[in-house]
């Protein structure tokens, strides 16, 4: 009798991970689905720190560097540098880095900006672009986004430039 309880308890208790870890990957707490791999990237409108509106969808046909990060950030401050490099290395190619600040204030971000002399659009972001992204519990998170709209790559936490920029480059020749 003992031993059939056991199992039973060990059935369930895998029937529940499995259905909470299923309920995770395929929805938000607003009941779309989440950002993963292969899937198109959640459209979203934001405010840039100068007050316009960006909208992920004005830069589809381009290759897009989308980076949830902030000024506080170490590792994000280590490498917006490279993400400025590349925007000045392939624009001309069809790429487009795009910065969603998780800041609180848009005053330190636009200091940040003319610090690093950051040459793509940098926006506020907010917790519900955050979490159609699937959620940013860390920073910085990355991902690559293809001509497409599908979301190519996602990278947590510092990124390794080389790789990201090969990433790049195979999705740039993607026509």
């Amino acid at each position: 009798m003992r031993r059939y309880l056991l199992i039973v308890i060990a059935i369930a208790l895998g029937v529940a991970v499995s259905l909470i870890s299923h309920r995770r990957t395929t929805s938000s707490r607003s009941g779309g689905p989440r950002a993963a791999l292969s899937a198109p990237a959640p459209d979203f409108s934001l405010q840039d720190i100068e007050g316009n509106t960006l909208t992920l969808a004005n830069y589809r046909g381009k290759v897009v560097l989308l980076d949830f990060w902030a000024t506080w950030c170490t590792p994000c401050q280590a490498e917006i540098p490279h993400f400025v490099e590349f925007q000045e290395k392939y624009r001309e190619q069809g790429f487009q880095a795009i910065g969603i600040s998780m800041d609180d204030d848009a005053k330190p971000v636009r200091a940040f900006y003319q610090k690093l002399k950051m040459n793509y659009p940098v926006a506020l972001g907010t917790s519900q672009v955050a979490e159609s992204y699937g959620g940013v519990l860390g920073l910085p998170i990355t991902f690559l986004i293809g001509r497409d709209g599908h979301i190519a790559a996602k990278y947590v936490g510092a990124v390794e430039t080389p790789v990201v920029e090969q990433k790049i480059l195979g999705l740039l020749q993607t026509k």
